[in-house]
């Protein structure tokens, strides 16, 4: 059974840094692909961050244009953890921010490809 739990959201200021993480269990992800997505009041969740699964040649890592530059994600394999560094962030960074998996190596920004989501973390950022 796979289970994924968020962690490390609160309430920052305008510019500073934080960094969430994404605990994942079982053993059918351990090698595939990640990601991180969010969903801001009112809005639909949309695409943040995504790492490519383990015996890739490098980690390949993909970001949303809205981030690219700021957002570092990163995988620890043998914690079996998952982390998202968030710099100089916006007010308009607010959102509950889910992390989700695929037994699948190829990473992708489509939401339909993960198969396992966490609860997700609130994260939010003051003017």
């Amino acid at each position: 059974q796979v289970h994924l739990e968020e962690s490390g959201g609160g309430l920052v200021q305008t510019g500073s840094s934080l960094t969430i993480s994404c605990a994942v269990t079982g053993d059918s992800v351990n090698d595939g692909a990640m990601a991180w997505f969010r969903q801001a009041p009112g809005k639909e969740r949309e695409f943040v961050a995504a790492i490519s699964g383990l015996q890739y040649s490098r980690d390949n890592t993909y970001y949303a244009d809205s981030v690219k530059g700021r957002f570092t994600m990163s995988r620890d394999a043998a914690k079996n953890t998952v982390y998202l560094q968030m710099n100089s962030l916006k007010p308009e960074d607010t959102a509950v921010y889910y992390c989700a998996a695929r037994a699948q190596r190829l990473a992708s920004m489509k939401q339909s490809m993960y198969d396992y989501w966490g609860q997700g973390t609130q994260v939010n950022v003051s003017s």
